[in-house]
Formats: C-alpha cells, structure tokens, sequence
C-alpha cells in the first residue's frame, strides 16, 4: 500500500461517507474514523469551545474542539497527499507512518479540557497538561483498542507522536506538520476562528496555494515552502500575528481571562475536585461556580458567567514599545509574583484614596513565562537549487517572527473593578505607586 492508496486519502477523491464543517468543508469519515469520534472522549470535545472567553466579546465565536478536531485531520490528508509526490517524503515516511499522522491529527485535542490554556499558564503544581490528559484517554478504553483493532497502531506510538518524545528525522517530519510553523493545527484554527468571531483576519492568506507549495526543508526532518507559496507563508505570519493582537489578546477577552484566572487561582489553593478536569464545559463551570459560593471570588465568576456580564475595565496596561522599563518589570513574571503585585497595589492605593480596596479588585494579566513558537520555515528556490530562510527574504516576517512575536501582540495590563472607577485613579497616579508595588512582590517571591 501506498500513501495515496490509505483509505482516507481516497475517500477524499470519491467523496463517499462525507461530513460538512464550516466553512463549506467536506471530510471524509471512513467506517474506522467514525468509530474513534464516536467514542465518548472525542464526544465530549463537542461540548468543550475552542475559544472559550472569547465568546463575551466574538459573540458567534462557540465553535467547539470537535469541530477543529476534524478539520485538522482533514488537512492531514490533505498534506499527505500533496506531500506524497516527493520521492524523499515516500522514503522518509512509510503508509503505517503516515496513518499514524492521521490518527494522531484526529485525536490531537482530545487532551483538552474547558479554558485549559489560560489555566496552564498559572504554573500551579497539580494542574494537569492537556498533553498527559490526551496520553490517559489515548491508552485506555475505548481508544487503545480501536486503535489496534481498525489501525493496528499501539496506542503508546500515537502519545509519543503527540507528546514529539522522539528525535528521529522523520518522527521530526510529522512532528513538524503537527505542530510547527505551517502546521495543520494552525492551519485550521486561524481561518476556523476568524470564521466564527466574524473577522476577516484568519483568512488573509492563500491556504490552497500554501497546501500546494508544501515541500520537504533542506536535511528532510520538517516542511518547508517551494517559492510560489512565499507569499502566503508570508500571508499566514501576518494573519496569526493580527488574530493574537485582535481576538486571543483583545482586551476585553483578556479582562474575562484575568477573571477566570485569578478566581481558579483562589480556589485551587482551597480545594478543586481532580474530576474538573475530565468535564466538559458547562459542567466545568457549574462546578467552578459550587465551589466558589461564598467566597470572595464568586462575583468574578458570576460576572463571567452569571445572568448579567460584568467585565473588569483596563485601568492601564504597557508594551514593549509604550513604557518598556514597566512592561519588562511584569511582563512573564510568576502568577503568584503577579498576584502579590496586585494586592500590593491595592493596599498602597487604598491607604493613598482613604478607600478600602479589595486586593481580588485589582488583577494585571501580562504575558505568561512559556513564549509562543517562533516561526521559522525555508523556502525552496528550485531553479538555483538552494533553499533560504524565510525570514531573510520577506521583511514581513523579519519583523513579525525573527523579533519576538509575543513581545508585539500581548500587552501587561491592569485590570480593576468596575466601583474602583469610581475613584478617578489616572495612569499618572498608578505609575507612581507601581515601584513600590513592584518592590514589595519582589520581597515577597
């Protein structure tokens, strides 16, 4: 068998057994994959947002994991496919290699549970990684066995693909089209998104031309772009870039982020059920609000999710290029380091307007320790026989992926209580009370 002849890499030419996903997408469930999202752990994915918070502010944005599930591994076939007429792909990757990379594109979600992102980047010691959720549901029942059943694959050999615990040049290869620049993870979810957050910014760049540009890089072990997909390598750079600095980071979606995250801060210190963390979302969110009643952070969440929503409001914030000195001092600091900033400068702050100030009224969201993934990707110039970094040939992407990314789209950002705007505070008054604040945390940590 070939890797054009594996089943689903057929079924997308006979169009047979089809499922339609936005927008306007046809995938291919051959009998095997219909039994892996049959299966409740893939079910459950229907019941678990891709974005989450997004949705107070992209009212339309409640598109589920499920859903990108399967546009994921629609592109894995898709990529198979165009990448399946290089003599050197055939030879680095075998069928049942390959099959693993459809398997394991299905199934790369299947770790996540509700707002897993924005609470991993709380570092809190017991917090589970989606990754170790996703190895716990691959090798066990119903999953493992359907696996060696209809696939013949050991389940262990899709959690070390998920999990890149290898290093051989063609577990790289797959790796590479799992998660790495032009990966179908992104791939799917920037144009998935800006779909459903009604924006236009996900899908400024040529996907078709991209998918049929794909080639192998220079030592084989990843992907890289023949010359006539640089523009929209260029393209898909620019369009992650917009979608952080206007969706993921917008501020609004970050107020209900810094909600979120110092209220699970809060009570995870007391007592979270471990089962949180294998619910879908709606009961994920019941729980939370159980368990907070009483507590100080309970209007936190019931601003997110009660009956009436009540956002915090953006006091002040700085970047890398608007108050450097400020924004280096916060920005990938510790989460407790952040909380005990905070609480500093309410206390500071009340004893200078007369007026107690909760310490949970004051929040700063700023970027986490962990970076995002530089984008780093050659470009095959074929008549000179050479390839060349994309970034030393696109000034788009010299400046949005050679300089850090994180550092342009993510801001350091206060965020207060609706009644501390009562107070009249300026950004001039809490500038001069932020050293102070700053100093304390420092003695604290």
């Amino acid at each position: 068998m070939t890797i054009l002849e594996i089943p689903e890499i057929r079924a997308l030419d006979t169009r047979q057994h089809l499922i339609r996903i936005p927008p306007q997408l046809d995938v291919p469930l051959t009998a095997r994959v219909q039994r892996l999202i049959d299966t409740g752990p893939f079910r459950r994915l229907s019941k678990i947002t891709q974005l989450g918070l997004v949705s107070l502010v992209y009212p339309a944005a409640h598109h589920t994991r499920f859903e990108h599930s399967l546009g994921t591994y629609r592109l894995s076939l898709l990529y198979l496919k165009q990448l399946s007429q290089y003599p050197r792909f055939c030879e680095a990757v075998t069928p049942d290699q390959a099959e693993k990379l459809i398997v394991t594109a299905l199934l790369h979600d299947i770790g996540h549970w509700p707002f897993c992102h924005p609470l991993e980047d709380l570092g809190l010691a017991g917090i589970p990684k989606h990754e170790s959720c996703a190895a716990q549901f691959i090798q066990a029942d119903p999953i493992s066995t359907l696996l060696q059943d209809d696939w013949q694959i050991p389940s262990a050999e899709i959690v070390e693909l998920l999990t890149r615990s290898t290093g051989t040049p063609s577990q790289d290869l797959l790796s590479s089209i799992l998660s790495g620049p032009i990966d179908i993870d992104k791939m799917d979810y920037l144009e998935r998104d800006s779909l459903h957050a009604g924006v236009p910014y996900g899908n400024h760049f040529d996907q078709q031309r991209l998918l049929g540009s794909l080639c192998l890089n220079r030592d084989g072990d990843g992907l890289a772009v023949t010359e006539k997909g640089r523009t929209a390598a260029e393209l898909m750079v620019f369009a992650r870039y917009v979608m952080f600095s206007e969706v993921y980071w917008h501020h609004a979606v970050r107020s209900a982020t810094a909600m979120l995250q110092r209220s699970f801060y809060e009570l995870y210190q007391q007592s979270v059920p471990a089962e949180l963390f294998q619910l879908t979302e709606e009961s994920f969110v019941c729980q939370l609000l159980e368990v907070a009643q009483g507590t100080d952070v309970y209007p936190l969440l019931d601003g997110l999710f009660g009956s009436q929503r009540r956002l915090y409001k953006r006091l002040i914030q700085f970047s890398y290029f608007q108050e450097q000195e400020l924004y280096q001092q916060l920005a990938r600091r510790p989460y407790p380091w952040l909380i005990a900033c905070g609480n500093a400068l309410a206390e500071l702050i009340s004893e200078h307007t007369s007026v107690l100030i909760p310490p949970h009224h004051f929040i700063f969201d700023a970027p986490p320790t962990k970076l995002e993934v530089e984008f780093d990707i050659q470009v095959e110039f074929t008549k000179e026989n050479c390839y060349r970094d994309l970034a030393d040939v696109s000034p788009v992407v010299q400046t949005l992926a050679q300089a850090q990314f994180d550092d342009y789209v993510k801001r350091v950002r206060l965020f207060v209580h609706p009644d501390v705007t009562s107070l009249n505070l300026d950004a001039t008054t809490i500038k001069r009370w932020l050293p102070a604040a700053i100093e304390k945390a420092d003695a604290e940590a």
